[in-house]
């Protein structure tokens, strides 16, 4: 990884929005992953150590993500037939359905809702998320903060890191890329693209079994600042 700004270098009074990545970002994907795809190893006597569970995720998220666009449900669902195939076992339709329908039990960080409720009261806030509108609507529930622009991959019909869903939320924000902040735990799916549109980016580098991926796909970038969690990114503004 590259080296970013200095915390208390990076003046955020410059911007009026700040948009979010949700899984990995605001929610704690990894625990909500491991919930499912755990069990389903069990069942069929296989184990992986919680890095290679993710790096595998990773990958198989990725592939299932590309060419015509599916909705985040089916995605999910490919991710652990995925599984089974790599590791030599067929899930049952009720284990590829498990992933996608424990989304709505994944819980935000501990920093998360008081961060979102401490950067509301200066910024606008916003959410790019690769997921299904349905989907989102029970993190958000979770999330306890009314966000002033939500942009999913359902609706840009395209799944970060293509351009497409961050060109969408432009058109929707309304406002230069000088004056937007995006913040992201997956350098892969949030920073490079973001960058690219001249968006100033925070990078979330939270723990993880999977040092500087988590359970995103591996990429190099150079955010403009580094921080370990939502909490560190509040402290910033206030």
């Amino acid at each position: 990884m590259n080296s970013s700004r200095p915390e208390n270098a990076f003046d955020l009074s410059q911007f009026e929005v700040l948009t979010f990545d949700c899984y990995g970002t605001m929610i704690d994907w990894e625990s909500g992953i491991f919930s499912a795809l755990k069990p389903i190893l069990a069942g069929h006597n296989k184990t992986l150590a919680d890095s290679q569970l993710l790096e595998l995720y990773s990958e198989l998220e990725a592939e299932a993500e590309q060419g015509v666009f599916r909705p985040y449900r089916t995605v999910l669902q490919e991710v652990v037939n995925g599984v089974g195939q790599r590791l030599g076992f067929a899930p049952t339709e009720a284990e590829a359905s498990s992933l996608p329908e424990s989304l709505a039990s994944w819980q935000p960080f501990a920093d998360t809702v008081p961060a979102l409720r401490k950067l509301k009261t200066k910024y606008k806030l916003g959410v790019i998320s690769n997921v299904d509108d349905d989907l989102f609507a029970a993190s958000a529930r979770k999330l306890e903060v009314k966000f002033d622009h939500v942009i999913t991959a359902q609706q840009a019909i395209a799944y970060k890191p293509s351009l497409t869903i961050f060109k969408l939320a432009q058109e929707r924000i309304g406002i230069g890329p000088n004056r937007w902040l995006h913040v992201g735990q997956s350098i892969y799916h949030d920073l490079i693209p973001a960058k690219s549109l001249g968006i100033s980016t925070v990078w979330v580098n939270r723990l993880s079994p999977r040092v500087g991926s988590g359970a995103a796909k591996a990429a190099e970038g150079q955010p403009d600042i580094e921080v370990p969690d939502l909490r560190t990114l509040s402290n910033i503004a206030s």
